[in-house]
């Protein structure tokens, strides 16, 4: 990933990569800018709904400071007057960056918006590009780059237990080699010690559960939780991730439909833009009915006598259904 001095790159633009990465990126040129210009005001626009107007009114000077720190979101979505406003900013902001506000562009990746980015690119604007994790390879070094961090070894087989349990949540598996290193001394760190505190934590398995869930894949849940139980899971951590599950889901409604911010939902934007791709076919009947139908499984798993893999069972079946009846 390049680096640059935010000071001579006003217009800075996070284009594609994993989507984890994408968001960290976006969070360290924000501290980067907020160090270099600690009175600036932080504004953050949605490209989605802002206008040219909301932008030029962003970058402009305020009665709380002279410059400010926008950070525009979902950048592929902007119409054709925001974009031009946007390209025609980066070419002033780059002719005296020392007193321009600083904008930081998200964009998703992918062809929607290139024309844009393109525009961007030859005014000069600063482009970063997070590296792409779909490759197993990817992961791999990236496990190994998150040890190299903290001046950490690992053992290949140990890495290749990490990226086979957590693969497919940047996020979580940049938070186990984080919580790894903090907790263990062994440098290089084993395989025995990464399995150890896999099997000791059991949301892993139950992000896998609730995960596979909500795809709608009711066999692979339902087969996923019964291992986890037969491996000494408690059902109380498989609910534990459900429910949490569910209740990103009602947040992510509540910001669509404008009844909270997205600061409010207190969210990290990366969860709430995949959960955001999960919405479609929830409904507040199907939400309410899960939550009844997991409190229902929570109960069965403290009553003596109750069946919690059943209870279980059911309520994966419901949340895969997004809540409807079955046909």
């Amino acid at each position: 990933m390049a680096s640059t001095t935010l000071s001579h790159a006003p217009f800075c633009v996070v284009t594609g990569g994993d989507p984890y990465l994408n968001d960290q990126a976006v969070r360290d040129l924000r501290q980067q800018a907020q160090h270099a210009r600690p009175d600036a005001e932080l504004i953050e626009l949605d490209a989605t709904i802002a206008d040219r107007y909301a932008f030029d009114e962003a970058v402009s000077p305020s009665l709380l400071s002279p410059v400010s720190i926008v950070i525009v979101r979902n950048l592929q979505n902007a119409d054709e007057p925001l974009g031009d406003t946007m390209v025609s900013y980066s070419k002033q902001a780059l002719a005296d960056p020392k007193h321009a506000s600083i904008v930081i562009a998200q964009h998703e990746g992918g062809p929607k918006g290139k024309r844009l980015l393109d525009q961007l690119t030859r005014t000069g604007a600063y482009i970063n590009k997070p590296a792409d994790l779909k490759r197993t390879d990817a992961k791999l070094q990236f496990v190994t780059g998150q040890f190299e961090q903290r001046n950490r070894r690992i053992e290949p087989a140990a890495c290749q237990q990490l990226v086979a349990v957590l693969g497919e949540h940047t996020g979580e598996l940049a938070a186990m080699c984080e919580q790894l290193c903090f907790d263990f001394d062994d440098n290089p760190m084993s395989l025995n010690r990464v399995n150890q505190y896999l099997t000791a934590n059991p949301q892993v398995t139950g992000f896998t559960v609730a995960d596979t869930a909500m795809a709608g894949n009711t066999t692979g849940a339902i087969i996923a939780m019964r291992s986890a139980v037969e491996q000494g899971t408690d059902p109380i951590a498989l609910i534990g991730a459900l429910a949490m599950k569910l209740r990103t889901i009602a947040k992510a409604a509540a910001v669509r439909a404008g009844t909270i911010s997205q600061a409010e939902a207190k969210v990290n934007p990366w969860v709430m833009r995949n959960t955001m791709r999960q919405l479609p076919g929830w409904t507040s009947a199907g939400l309410a009915a899960c939550i009844t139908q997991l409190a229902w499984a929570d109960e069965q798993s403290k009553t003596n006598g109750g069946d919690p893999v059943y209870a279980l069972e059911q309520a994966i079946q419901l949340i895969a259904r997004k809540g409807k009846p079955a046909a």
